[in-house]
């Protein structure tokens, strides 16, 4: 019995099961979406499927660093802390950073049709790992830092996988790799201790910037300051904003009474070399995912029913 990419759609809306996991399924029930579901049943696929709808905000964020000194974050969510910390869990997560430096996909639709050992693709071993693990697992997201010919790539880990960070540094004029490793990773704790939401002022969207001095206009003249005066109070106020918000404007978390801009400065004029920031990236696990509260007397009702 033949079978269309649509009898493929209709198997994967009713099971929640992988596009290539249904095709091959009707494939082999012939068409039959009985003995197809039947199939993915057999396999443990359909099992694992029904834990996809449950919330995994929990997980870990892991960094991996190629030889070649290309460096990436991941984050990989799963439903509690206790399976975060499962050594099975972590080191499927770190194969994952590895395929992410070495395979570089666009984005993590293209991940999971990477190869992946032993299973053949990473949403096969993921699949795998929800049925031996027992919890939902899905890989979120993740970004890969290239390194190169003057350029210097740091990551850090905090709290066990709780926040993860890449920074890379451009550099010349020296080859002190141990004290520009240091600056990085100073950087680094900076960002994962004060969170900063873009790099420099220069980063910051027009839009976000427009709508913070429409506010603090508004702040302002509320105070009662007279227009013109405000202007230059928003101003000021402004250049305070970047100062918490854009990662070389902060202030130093080893030494406040500098900025970060102001130590890179510092440590380059030390080394007689010229050194820059070029990009950071800072993962935070679970955050912005919707977490679900259980009422336990509801589920303890629900049990009794």
């Amino acid at each position: 019995m033949a079978f269309t990419a649509k009898d493929v759609m209709r198997l994967r809306e009713m099971t929640g099961v992988g596009m290539m996991d249904c095709k091959k399924a009707l494939t082999d029930s012939e068409g039959d979406f009985d003995k197809a579901i039947e199939l993915l049943r057999e396999k443990g696929l359909a099992a694992a499927a029904k834990k996809a709808g449950r919330i995994a905000a929990d997980g870990v964020v892991l960094t991996y660093t190629a030889d070649n000194g290309d460096v990436a974050v991941v984050e990989v969510n799963s439903e509690t802390d206790f399976v975060a910390k499962n050594p099975e869990f972590q080191a499927f997560v770190t194969n994952i950073a590895k395929i992410v430096v070495t395979e570089k996909p666009a984005d993590v639709a293209a991940l999971l049709t990477c190869a992946y050992p032993e299973f053949g693709t990473v949403e096969a071993a993921r699949m795998e790992k929800v049925q031996t693990i027992g919890e939902n697992i899905q890989i979120r997201r993740f970004a890969i830092i290239n390194g190169g010919e003057g350029i210097l790539n740091d990551s850090y880990i905090h709290m066990g996988g709780k926040i993860g960070v890449l920074v890379s540094l451009g550099y010349t004029g020296t080859n002190d790799t141990a004290a520009l490793t240091e600056l990085a990773h100073d950087i680094a704790l900076q960002a994962a201790a004060m969170n900063p939401q873009w790099l420099n002022p220069e980063a910051v969207p027009a839009e976000t910037v427009a709508k913070e001095k429409e506010i603090l206009m508004a702040q302002t003249i509320e105070e009662g300051k007279p227009e013109k005066v405000a202007a230059r109070i928003v101003e000021g106020r402004i250049n305070k904003f970047y100062q918490e918000n854009c990662l070389i404007e902060q202030a130093f978390v080893k030494e406040n009474k500098i900025s970060v801009k102001q130590h890179i400065a510092d440590v380059a004029k030390n080394l007689g070399a010229t050194i820059e920031v070029k990009s950071f990236v800072r993962f935070e696990k679970g955050e912005g995912i919707e977490k679900r509260e259980d009422n336990l007397a509801d589920e303890v009702a629900k049990l009794v029913k």
